[in-house]
């Protein structure tokens, strides 16, 4: 594989490839509409993986850059899957400036604990504190 480079330039990100799989291939955001990935991306702190031109990856942040964070949509498309891109996402996560002194960084996962943990993530310390307002089907209603 030729150099992989990740960066938080979002010029760079291929919009309609991330809806793509978010839409055809996630687990958490079936159904999900263009306009809805868009504007997350337009919100948030993001990195893209790439080998050469080619987008190969993808991770964003939600964070008031002060006090939280929010890690969501760690990918790898799953041709690329193994190589050790999801850790060069999150090596570029951990360091960038928009998460330096957060009290608090969370994620969500089913299945890569394993990854997050080597990054300090651990179960939630009170789970009792914590409340969610959760739809899981709401891009695939119909308005």
């Amino acid at each position: 594989m030729s150099a992989l480079t990740v960066s938080d330039d979002k010029s760079l990100l291929d919009i309609a490839k991330i809806h793509h799989f978010l839409t055809t291939e996630s687990t958490w955001a079936l159904g999900i509409n263009y306009e809805t990935v868009a504007r997350s991306i337009e919100n948030s702190i993001c990195f893209g993986a790439y080998k050469g031109k080619d987008q190969i990856g993808f991770s964003r942040i939600i964070t008031d850059q002060a006090t939280f964070a929010n890690l969501v949509d760690v990918i790898v498309w799953p041709e690329y899957r193994g190589l050790g891109i999801s850790r060069k996402l999150m090596e570029a996560v951990m360091v960038h400036s928009s998460v330096k002194g957060v009290r608090r960084f969370t994620l969500a996962t089913s299945n890569a604990h394993g990854l997050y943990q080597k990054y300090g993530f651990t179960a939630l310390r009170k789970p009792d504190t914590f409340m969610e307002v959760y739809a899981p089907d709401i891009y695939t209603k119909v308005p």
